[in-house]
């Protein structure tokens, strides 16, 4: 079952001081197939990162369509949705591993990925255990579940965005370099996640510079050049 359709996406960025116009990425067109993993490769500032935030609604396409198959509202245009809906989907539907934390102030290690859960109606004990469980999963020492995440390594940091995004087993899942700054031991770790999650059939779209490690994983790859797929 087809669950995502992109056509002829475009984003164009227009900087008003000095004038300027920065197309990031143009005709854009693939289809991604329910349990299916695309990978996509390219050059930095080639607009791979800018793809998976036109879908995640980070960013307003310019132009063209992005259809999702949502179990809550069915066939919808991500780049048309209202932010109502948009913010349900990213809550129950659609989860986002980025390079970059993001914690609420003074919220823990363990609190955040709690929260991923809490925010689904888990019950607390419930949403303490798989937290826990995750957090150990991607060998975050148990010394800092309560500790502060703005004082984290990069590759800490990373490890707590993917415990809290993969916590909450979502249907279908954008990664933006999931595996930067991560040694390889950690690596490993993502992939048989990653194995894992496509066998219960959740959907994924990610960005690696790291081919190897996709091998195995990904069902298929696109190389994006200059803004477009090759």
């Amino acid at each position: 079952m087809e669950i995502l359709k992109i056509e002829n996406l475009g984003k164009t960025f227009y900087l008003h001081d000095p004038e300027k116009i920065i197309h990031s990425c143009q005709n854009i067109s693939f289809t991604l197939n329910q349990g299916e993993f695309i990978g996509i490769v390219g050059l930095s500032g080639a607009g791979k990162s800018t793809i998976l935030k036109c879908i995640h609604r980070s960013y307003l396409p310019t132009e063209g369509n992005i259809y999702y198959e949502s179990e809550a509202f069915g066939r919808i245009n991500l780049a048309t949705v209202s932010e109502r809906e948009i913010l349900y989907l990213r809550k129950y539907e659609i989860g986002y591993v980025s390079q970059f934390l993001n914690v609420m102030p003074r919220t823990t290690a363990r609190q955040h990925v709690m929260n991923a859960l809490l925010e689904m109606g888990v019950d607390a004990a419930q949403a303490k255990e798989e937290a826990e469980q995750m957090l150990s999963y991607f060998r975050l020492s148990e010394n800092l579940w309560d500790v502060y995440p703005n004082t984290f390594s990069g590759g800490e940091r990373l490890r707590l965005n993917l415990a809290a995004a993969m916590v909450r087993k979502p249907r279908f899942m954008l990664l933006d370099e999931p595996t930067a700054s991560l040694d390889n031991k950690t690596k490993i770790l993502v992939k048989d996640m990653l194995k894992k999650l496509k066998e219960k059939k959740t959907s994924m779209l990610g960005i690696f510079h790291d081919l190897e490690f996709m091998d195995g994983v990904c069902d298929r790859v696109y190389n994006i050049s200059e803004g477009s797929f090759q």
